[in-house]
């Protein structure tokens, strides 16, 4: 019969900075450990394989690395020096630990500090250095009596006396007994973790029921070396770390083999060891009530994910709030709302201590706060007290799995209730896009928002509002499911119409403005002057004939305008593009006076004349009569269309936007010709000219 410990491999400390370390390579970033991350040589070089690096001080961490640092902890030095440095770290020490750093550092200075443990570990170091003042430490009921002996400790005031998480407790409980015995003014902290006594305790009982114990872990893992001792005292003890060394033992002469592992020993290992123990020794029937194998590692989750299913449920309707969170709970009515005050917080979680619980209270980043935060401290600060929802019991381990986000999303519902009743505008932010619509957070509840409901124009992506802010009111409520249903073009549409009409009330025809081009037609360009749309016509975009507004101004432009008319019936805005001082006809009457002389193009023939461009926008007449001294049959036979020719401005009608030009004026008058004309009788050269 091979069994295992329910207790063995990871406790909570060392998974969590496990995880964190993995999460942290999973991102790409660049890690390395402050030492190697746990006792664990498998693991540490599964790490280094992935490109984690290990640092004895803290200055040597490579630039744009995150230094992890270890579950044992530091010495308070070493944090302060990578804050003033600069160095980006995550303190992944045990939050077992950390409780002892704050019980040291907040006696008052001058106090003397006993901790029971080895001098030379890492955790005990890290915890001298936050002692404010003398502090001893002692191994064992031997040394703790030579410490007592040599140092008057009994004048001191309210000495204190903790141990080493990870300290033997049957050691402890004799040093206890001590201390008790001869100082009533010993203030005795017992801070070694629930798991490593309940672990110690645990392979104490199984050691004497069984013929041989396998103790798997690091042989230098001060935890793992205490349950070796602990199952010496009673039973055949073999410390390995791996699978490989049974072949170093001769398992077949035992009949009752107990297994146990260190905290730091991972679930793979053990699981390794027991898979080669069972071949070895023929036997396939391993007893073991432990969450190593798959099937426990499983269930053991369910009501973590039960409860956040609870929350998604407010939002999306798979189920009833109250029959997800009823499912979330194993506990007793009285047990699923406690209070707890925030006493540390790291970069991934919250830690709390639980009103009337003597477990650590652990809140995941994720179970904080229904709104996308990176950072806890967005969330909550030292000292402040929140309501939590149990959502996990970990008695082995001594830590409650807690919910900030599941508390408010049950009290926030009530003000999303409240909030459609008095058609008020809710602000949140978007944090999923989901099949069919978003997903906003206010008031800790989720609320769907349908695609329709957004104001995102069908031909573009819902992902732009991921992130952002809105506002938005709850149009639809179902109390039985707790779903709530929201709209921002609600919002947005009443928040224009109410920016309409003050715009309205400000506008005057004649009233200039700049206004951005929101769209062209064949007919025109519309016109967004802040807040409304007015359109300019495509005959007031140009002086000049043009086919389509794109020939004048492009979706974007800043253009100024000038209203030129106001429907207050329709609510429709006129508005006028074209400069007067482009006005070709002002330009004519300032640059162009009559007996000008300048170039023209001939754009056009008639039997009458030619039609010439002067400046863009205004064409004159030639009339046939002006184009040469000499007689001619049609313009076509001296002039073609693009020809450039010199004239002469002869007249100007302002009112019937008509000018007159000569080309013939510009031209030498033959001697012959006036000889000729002379000669013809009066008669004749006036009918002719009255005909011309």
């Amino acid at each position: 019969m091979i069994k295992l410990a329910k207790t063995a491999g990871f406790c909570f400390g060392v998974d969590r900075a496990v995880n964190l370390v993995y999460e942290l390579i999973e991102k790409g970033e660049k890690v390395c450990t402050l030492g190697p991350i746990i006792h664990n040589n498998q693991l540490v070089s599964d790490l280094e394989s992935k490109g984690v690096k290990i640092i004895d001080d803290i200055s040597q961490c490579p630039d744009g690395y995150t230094v992890v640092i270890r579950t044992h902890g530091v010495e308070k030095s070493v944090i302060d020096d990578a804050d003033s440095k600069g160095i980006k770290y995550i303190n992944a020490t045990c939050p077992f630990v950390l409780k002892i750093h704050k019980i040291v550092s907040e006696q008052p200075d001058g106090t003397v500090t006993l901790i029971a443990g080895d001098e030379n570990h890492p955790e005990v170091m890290g915890i001298r250095s936050y002692c404010k003042g003398k502090s001893f430490v002692f191994k064992n009921e031997e040394e703790l009596q030579k410490i007592l002996e040599e140092n008057k400790l009994c004048d001191e005031k309210s000495p204190i006396c903790v141990s080493q998480t990870t300290f033997s407790l049957k050691e402890w409980k004799k040093c206890e007994k001590i201390l008790k015995k001869l100082y009533t003014n010993f203030r005795i902290y017992s801070t070694i973790c629930n798991a490593t006594a309940d672990r110690q305790e645990e392979a104490a009982s199984i050691s004497k029921e069984a013929d041989a114990v396998i103790v798997i872990g690091g042989k230098h893992s001060s935890n793992t070396c205490k349950l070796r001792d602990v199952c010496k005292a009673n039973a055949d003890t073999y410390l390995i770390e791996t699978a490989e060394e049974l072949k170093n033992i001769d398992l077949s002469k035992y009949r009752n083999i107990g297994v146990t592992a260190g905290a730091s020993t991972p679930s793979v290992i053990i699981k390794e060891v027991l898979k080669t123990m069972s071949e070895e020794i023929k036997e396939k029937e391993v007893e073991t009530t432990s969450a190593v194998t798959e099937e426990v590692v499983e269930t053991a989750d369910t009501a973590d994910k039960a409860a956040k299913a609870a929350v998604k449920a407010s939002a999306d309707g798979e189920a009833t709030f109250e029959e997800m969170l009823e499912e979330s709970f194993r506990e007793d009515e009285n047990s699923k709302v406690v209070t707890g005050t925030v006493v540390n917080i790291t970069p991934t979680e919250v830690f709390v201590d639980v009103e009337g619980r003597k477990q650590t209270g652990v809140i995941a980043l994720d179970d904080l706060s229904a709104e996308p935060i990176s950072n806890p401290e967005d969330a909550v600060s030292i000292g402040d007290k929140l309501n939590l929802v149990i959502m996990k019991t970990d008695d082995n381990e001594g830590v409650l799995k807690l919910s900030k986000k599941l508390v408010d999303a049950f009290k926030g519902w009530e003000d999303i209730v409240a909030a459609k009743e008095s058609d008020e505008t809710l602000e949140g932010t978007v944090t999923a896009v989901v099949k069919g619509g978003v997903i906003a957070v206010s008031k800790g509840s989720r609320v769907f928002i349908p695609a329709s409901q957004t104001g995102v124009p069908k031909n573009q992506e819902l992902d732009i509002l991921k992130g952002t802010t809105v506002r938005f009111k709850i149009i639809d409520v179902n109390t039985a499911r707790r779903r709530a249903v929201g709209s921002i073009k609600v919002v947005a549409a009443a928040e224009k119409k109410e920016r309409q009409e003050a715009l309205w009330a400000t506008l005057k025809e004649g009233m200039k403005l700049t206004g951005t081009v929101k769209s062209l037609t064949s007919y025109g360009a519309f016109v967004d002057i802040g807040g409304m749309d007015g359109m300019i016509h495509i005959s007031e975009l140009s002086w000049n004939r043009i086919k389509h507004p794109s020939e004048v101004v492009n979706v974007g432009d800043v253009v100024e305008v000038t209203i030129k008319k106001l429907d207050e019936e329709t609510k429709k805005i006129s508005l006028g593009f074209k400069k007067l001082e482009d006005n070709p006809w002002e330009i004519m009457k300032r640059d162009y006076p009559v007996g000008t002389d300048c170039k023209a193009k001939i754009v056009g023939l008639a039997s009458f004349g030619a039609f010439a461009n002067i400046i863009p926008g205004i064409d004159g007449l030639i009339h046939i009569s002006q184009i040469s001294w000499d007689r001619i049959k049609t313009p076509a036979d001296v002039l073609s269309v693009g020809d450039e020719v010199d004239v002469r401005i002869t007249e100007v009608d302002f009112d019937k936007k008509r000018v007159s030009l000569s080309m013939k004026e510009l031209l030498e008058k033959p001697e012959e010709t006036i000889s000729e004309l002379a000669d013809e009788p009066a008669e004749e050269a006036a009918e002719e000219a009255t005909e011309e």
